[in-house]
C-alpha cells in the first residue's frame, strides 16, 4: 500500500536509481531456434515478443533466458520438438512494441507469449494508453497465433534494486495496468493473462538485481507453460 510520501520520495528515488544501476544487456546469441528431439510430429511454433525480459537481459543467451527455457519446457511436456523465435528490446514500451516490434514476429504460431509494461510503469504511462496499444497487439497476435498468453508485471516492490517508496509507487502503477491487461484478454478468445505475482525469491535475480537471472526466467517461463494448451 502507498504512503503518503511515496509519490516525491519514489520520484527521487527513481532518479538514484537510473543514475547508479547498470543495467545487464540483453542475451547474446541466435533469436530464433528448435528445441527437442524429431518426432513424426509437427512442431510446435512458439514466439516471445516484448522488452528488456524478453530480450534476455541477465542471461548470457537464449539458452537461458525466458523463451530459451519456455521452449524447453513445452517440448519436454508434449515430447515435441519446439520451434521457438523471440523479438525483444531493451526499454520498450507497449507503443514501441507495437509499431516496431510486432511485425517481426511469424505467422501460423501455435503460442505467442507477451513479456511488456514495465516500461510503461516506468514511464508513468496512463492506463487508457496502456490499453489502447495492448490491444492492438493482442489483436495481432491473435492473427498470427492460436493462443496469445500476456504476463502480468511482477511486483516492482520485490525488486532486490528498488527502494521501496519507489517499490510502493511503481507497484501500484503495474497493479493498474494490469487490471486493464485483465479485462482486455477477459473479452478475447483463446487469450490469457497471468500473474506475476509471484516473483521469484531474492537470488533468482541477476547480478543487476533488476533482471531476472537464469534460474528466475526459469521459474517463470514454468508459470507461462502452465497457461498454454497444447
Amino acid at each position: 500500500m502507498m504512503k503518503a510520501l511515496d509519490r516525491p520520495i519514489g520520484t527521487m528515488q527513481g532518479l538514484w536509481l537510473k543514475a547508479t544501476t547498470k543495467m545487464a544487456p540483453p542475451a547474446a546469441g541466435p533469436t530464433t531456434g528448435t528445441v527437442g528431439r524429431s518426432t513424426s510430429r509437427q512442431p510446435l511454433r512458439v514466439a516471445v515478443l516484448g522488452d528488456s525480459t524478453a530480450a534476455g537481459c541477465g542471461v548470457d543467451n537464449h539458452d537461458e533466458s525466458f523463451t530459451g527455457w519456455l521452449a524447453r519446457e513445452l517440448a519436454s511436456r508434449t515430447q515435441r520438438p519446439v520451434q521457438w523465435q523471440v523479438v525483444g528490446q531493451f526499454g520498450a514500451t507497449a507503443r514501441r512494441i507495437r509499431y516496431r516490434l510486432l511485425s517481426q514476429i511469424g505467422e501460423e504460431l501455435d503460442a505467442a507469449v507477451l513479456l511488456a509494461g514495465g516500461n510503461d510503469v516506468m514511464g508513468g504511462r496512463h492506463p487508457d494508453e496502456w490499453a489502447a496499444d495492448l490491444a492492438a497487439i493482442v489483436d495481432d497476435l491473435m492473427e498470427r497465433s492460436g493462443h496469445v498468453v500476456v504476463a502480468g508485471i511482477p511486483p516492482f516492490a520485490l525488486f532486490p534494486s528498488v527502494p521501496p517508496a519507489l517499490g510502493r509507487l511503481l507497484t501500484a502503477r503495474a497493479e493498474a495496468l494490469d487490471r486493464v491487461s485483465r479485462d482486455i484478454c477477459r473479452t478475447r478468445p483463446c487469450t490469457t493473462w497471468v500473474t506475476m505475482t509471484e516473483i521469484p525469491p531474492r537470488h533468482f535475480f541477476a547480478t543487476d538485481r533488476f533482471h531476472l537471472s537464469a534460474a528466475g526466467y526459469r521459474r517463470w517461463a514454468q508459470v507461462v507453460a502452465d497457461h498454454i494448451p497444447v
